[in-house]
C-alpha cells in the first residue's frame, strides 16, 4: 500500500513537471513570437530647423549649445542697421506718395464738379486716372513700408518651439542667409517613443493600447499608449524603372525576416530624473486591451518572464 501511494506522489509529480513544462515552453513561444513587445524602439521628436528670415552678419547669439528655451525666445541677432535704414526710406516714400494722392485726389474733386463748358470730359477722366493711380501708388508704399519693417522684426532670430537648442556652433560675426538652417531646436512637445514592431504582432496591438516602456540605461518605467500605426513603410524590392513601370527584384531570399513596422507611442508624465533624449533605445511592451486583467496560468508566466526580460536589459 505505501509502495503504491509513493508511485502515486511520483507520477502526480512527474505529470505536474511535465505540465508545468509545457505551460512554460508554452509561455515561452507567446513571448517571443506572438506577444507585443520590443526591444527595437527609440525616443523621437520633431526637429525644427532654425533659419534666419533675412540675410545678414550675426551680430549677437544670444543661447549657447543644449540650452533650454521657450518659444519667442530670442536665439539670435543679425545686423539690425540696415534693416532701419531700409524702414526709414520705406516711411519717406509713404509720406510723398500720401501728398501724391492727397493732391490726384483733390484735382479729381475739384474737375468732376465743373461742367462740361469748363472742362473737357477728357480731362475729367484723366484725373480720375491720376487719382486712382496715386492711390495704387501709396498702397504700394505702405507695402513696403510693412515689408521693411518685418525684416526688421525678423532681424531677431526667435524660437518657434519650446525645447533645446541641440549642435549649435554659430558665432557672432558669421554672415548667414535666408533659408539656411544655422542650429537644430529640438521640440519638447512632440517628445515620444516610437517602436519598431515585427508585423506578425501588428494584429495584437490596437490604437489606446496601454503602453509600457524602459529606456537602456533606467530603472524607471515610463508608461503610455498606442497612438497611431504607421500607414505605410519602405519596399525594398520595388523601385520605378527608367519608363516609370515596376522594377521588381527578381531575387527571393530564402530566409524572410518579418517586416517592422513603427507604432507610436503616447506617453504619460515623465518620471522625475528621467532624460528624454531624442535617440535614445528603448524595450516596448504593449498590453492589448482585450488581454488587460488577464490571471490564467499562461498570461501569468508570460507576464512574469517579460517582468524578468525587461529588468534584465
Amino acid at each position: 500500500m505505501t509502495r503504491l501511494i509513493a508511485l502515486s506522489f511520483r507520477l502526480v509529480v512527474t505529470l505536474a513537471t511535465v505540465a508545468l513544462a509545457a505551460l512554460v515552453g508554452l509561455a515561452l513561444w507567446d513571448y517571443y513570437m506572438e506577444a507585443p513587445w520590443t526591444r527595437d524602439g527609440r525616443v523621437r521628436a520633431d526637429v525644427v530647423a532654425v533659419a534666419p528670415d533675412v540675410s545678414g552678419l550675426v551680430t549677437e547669439v544670444a543661447v549657447a549649445d543644449n540650452q533650454v528655451v521657450k518659444r519667442g525666445d530670442v536665439l539670435l541677432r543679425i545686423d539690425p542697421e540696415r534693416f532701419a535704414l531700409a524702414l526709414r526710406q520705406a516711411e519717406a516714400t509713404v509720406e510723398g506718395r500720401r501728398a501724391g494722392a492727397e493732391q490726384a485726389a483733390a484735382d479729381y474733386a475739384r474737375y468732376s464738379k465743373l461742367s462740361d463748358a469748363a472742362v473737357s470730359q477728357q480731362k475729367v477722366e484723366a484725373a480720375r486716372a491720376a487719382d486712382l493711380e496715386a492711390r495704387a501708388a501709396y498702397d504700394h508704399a505702405l507695402a513696403d513700408r510693412d515689408l521693411a519693417k518685418l525684416n526688421l522684426e525678423r532681424s531677431a532670430v526667435r524660437a518657434a518651439v519650446n525645447g533645446r537648442i541641440s549642435n549649435m556652433e554659430l558665432r557672432p560675426g558669421t554672415y548667414v542667409t535666408t533659408g539656411r538652417g544655422v542650429m537644430a531646436l529640438i521640440d519638447d512637445d512632440t517628445l515620444r517613443v516610437e517602436g519598431y514592431f515585427e508585423e506578425t504582432k501588428l494584429a495584437r496591438i490596437h490604437v489606446g493600447d496601454r503602453a509600457s516602456i524602459r529606456l537602456m540605461g533606467d530603472r524607471a518605467i515610463l508608461a503610455g499608449q498606442v497612438e497611431s500605426v504607421a500607414g505605410g513603410v519602405e519596399d525594398r524590392e520595388r523601385t520605378a524603372g527608367s519608363n516609370l513601370l515596376a522594377s521588381v527584384n527578381p531575387t527571393f531570399a530564402w530566409v524572410r525576416l518579418a517586416q517592422r513596422v513603427p507604432v507610436r507611442i503616447k506617453l504619460d508624465a515623465v518620471p522625475q530624473g528621467v532624460r528624454m533624449v531624442s535617440g535614445r533605445t528603448a524595450t516596448v511592451a504593449v498590453e492589448p486591451l482585450g488581454e488587460a486583467g488577464r490571471f490564467d496560468l499562461l498570461g501569468l508566466c508570460r507576464r512574469m518572464m517579460s517582468e524578468v526580460l525587461r529588468h534584465g536589459g
